[in-house]
């Protein structure tokens, strides 16, 4: 992590003093410690010895992601990080899924994605909403034998929460087309718009608004430790989702319009403090 990105992020996974006598070790690296994880994947117990105590770092990541604050801050850090003349908040998004092979870790929560018809393979379900940019925005996991039209309602709603309820359009595939998907994104405020293939479509083809959700799923698979679903619970896929895609948002924007923003918007040091005041720090 450099200095830029500490000073960018530091705020948000927690509003404790950094001398706090509760402390034990650094926030920058145990923070470190969780994004070499996520990128470099290994067992939490094979962590170098020049960084914390693998049960420090688990222990804090556990904590971080069971307040809420790894699905939160994401997002936040996003609006923060706009620096393109652009709104904070967007006004669409696109949504879609990715499927996930799974592990004996993950085993007891796999299904079958019939559509892609791997033979002798199960996994789980990455269902995400992005911004123009390709910004994370949401994440829900499920089995792969889930449908993605089942999951719009809790994306819209989990994009509106965390938008402020800006979005108006949201882009899909062909897999989201329906009354239903529709209906449910409508409950929530948001008109989907289907981007559909070509009727003679020879070989690839390059997706208007579609290719920007591809590009953050490629993004994804550069972190080892999200190329397959090697976490017990869902909730933990989802909040190294984020821990994978906050670099991209802490590099959108130089230090020091972020600095004058904070200074013109002090939310964005105390966002969801009641949720952080149980979270144990290491």
């Amino acid at each position: 992590m450099t200095d830029e990105e500490e000073a960018f992020i530091a705020p948000y996974p927690t509003l404790l003093d950094p001398a706090a006598p509760q402390r034990r070790h650094d926030l920058r690296e145990v923070l470190d410690a969780l994004r070499w994880i996520v990128r470099a994947w290994s067992a939490w117990r094979m962590l170098p010895t020049n960084l914390p105590p693998w049960a420090a770092v688990h222990q804090q990541s556990r904590a971080l992601d069971c307040a809420g604050v790894l699905q939160d801050h994401g997002p936040r850090l996003r609006a923060a990080a706009d620096g393109r003349g652009r709104a904070p908040d967007p006004s669409a998004v696109i949504l879609d899924g990715r499927t996930l092979r799974s592990t004996p870790e993950s085993g007891h929560r796999a299904g079958y994605d019939g559509h892609k018809r791997t033979k002798g393979s199960k996994g789980s379900k990455v269902h995400a909403a992005v911004d123009t940019l390709g910004h994370l925005l949401a994440v829900r996991v499920t089995p792969a034998n889930e449908q993605e039209r089942a999951q719009v309602a809790d994306l819209a709603a989990a994009v509106q929460g965390a938008t402020g309820e800006t979005v108006e359009l949201a882009y899909v595939d062909q897999g989201d087309t329906g009354a239903d998907p529709a209906l449910d994104a409508a409950d929530h405020g948001i008109r989907l718009e289907v981007v559909k293939l070509a009727d003679a479509k020879r070989g690839f083809v390059l997706l208007p608004r579609r290719w920007v959700v591809e590009r953050s799923f490629a993004w994804a698979t550069r972190f080892r430790r999200l190329a397959k679903d090697y976490e017990r619970l869902p909730e933990t896929v989802a909040g190294l989702h984020f821990v994978a895609f906050v670099p991209d948002a802490a590099q959108s924007r130089p230090l020091g319009v972020y600095f004058s923003m904070t200074r013109s918007r002090p939310e964005l040091w105390t966002c969801r403090c009641s949720e952080r005041i149980g979270v144990v720090l290491v």
